[in-house]
């Protein structure tokens, strides 16, 4: 049977020196110091933001009032799924939840399309001239949403609105006639209207600032290859700009949703109170049943705020899910 036979080391020459294994360094105990740093942040929100969450659960399991407020007067009964089940067998409820979902899906797809058109607009202006008019949106944006709705409020007043005023005095055979004494505030179509204008109005100008951010990172090239290809504007934007932004998109989408569907003080200026349950929405509904209904019902009312924060947190989680899947949210 043949051997191998190792090549022996001539005489005078060094043997090869074999480089000494590195031993693994021994593993340091990492002190949570960044730990210990965000703790007094994360012990701030728990308490600003956990707490009242906690409270109100709570509170939309018992039967609190008014009345329990009252010096010595008992604590709130426990009454377990009492309210909900109310709720869930209220016609009343499920018609005001009809109207809060339709009136935040129009105002939700006004603003994101309105903005996204206004966004790629800016995009396409001088430089100069795209910030003054962002500057100028942005102090839309920045209007208080009290001064806000008085201001719409009086545009659309009978006799003297600017509105009503116009309407009136353009040609019959165009809009009709008796413009100058119509109650914009009666119906709630016209009513929902002018809330939707309000809040796209002032929601549109983030949208479109955002947006346009969005797109000033977007490489030229990009575009300049569509163009090649043969692609016109429309294909452009659905195979470059909104591939690009969807995760833009997806977030301003979330915020716009989680913003109308808490839409209270544009309602309750334009609505003048609550005199019309026909134009009532969930955050309406919310003040209406625990603070302005006589005894005020906490109970309830806390019920129908967790229905509404069960919906803003379903949605959130499952754009979160998408973009996560997506690999968007690196």
């Amino acid at each position: 049977m043949a051997q191998t036979v190792e090549p022996a080391t001539p005489r005078g020459a060094e043997e090869p020196v074999k480089a000494p294994v590195a031993e693994p360094a021994p593993r340091r105990r990492t002190f949570p110091t960044p730990y210990l740093l965000i703790a007094p942040a994360l012990i701030l929100l728990a308490i600003v933001l956990l707490w009242p969450i906690v409270q109100m659960v709570w509170y939309s399991l018992t039967s609190f009032t008014t009345r329990n407020l009252l010096p010595n007067q008992p604590g709130p009964a426990w009454n377990g799924f009492a309210h909900y089940r109310t709720l869930l067998t209220d016609p009343e409820f499920w018609a005001i939840l009809r109207n809060t979902v339709v009136v935040c899906v129009l105002m939700v797809g006004s603003t994101m399309v309105l903005g996204t058109l206004v966004g790629l607009l800016l995009h396409r202006l001088p430089k100069w001239f795209s910030a003054f008019v962002a500057l100028g949106m942005m102090l839309a944006w920045a209007t208080p949403a009290l001064s806000a709705s008085l201001v719409f409020r009086w545009l659309f007043l009978p006799e003297r609105g600017l509105v009503n005023v116009v309407l009136d005095r353009l040609p019959d055979w165009l809009v009709g006639g008796g413009w100058l004494n119509y109650n914009w505030f009666l119906e709630p179509l016209s009513l929902f209207f002018i809330l939707i204008t309000v809040i796209v109005w002032q929601s549109f100008p983030f949208v479109a600032v955002s947006v346009l951010a969005g797109l000033k990172s977007i490489p030229h090239e990009l575009y300049e290859a569509a163009r090649m290809d043969g692609a016109g504007a429309w294909k452009a934007f659905w195979n470059v700009t909104f591939p690009m932004l969807r995760p833009l998109f997806a977030l301003l989408l979330v915020l716009q949703i989680i913003w109308d569907l808490r839409v209270f003080t544009q309602l309750y200026i334009l609505a003048n109170s609550f005199q019309n349950k026909d134009v009532y929405l969930l955050s309406y509904y919310i003040y209406q049943q625990g603070f302005s209904a006589s005894p005020a019902n906490y109970g309830m009312g806390s019920a129908i705020a967790v229905v509404m924060t069960v919906m803003i947190l379903a949605v959130t989680a499952y754009y979160l899910r998408i973009m996560i899947r997506q690999g968007e949210t690196r």
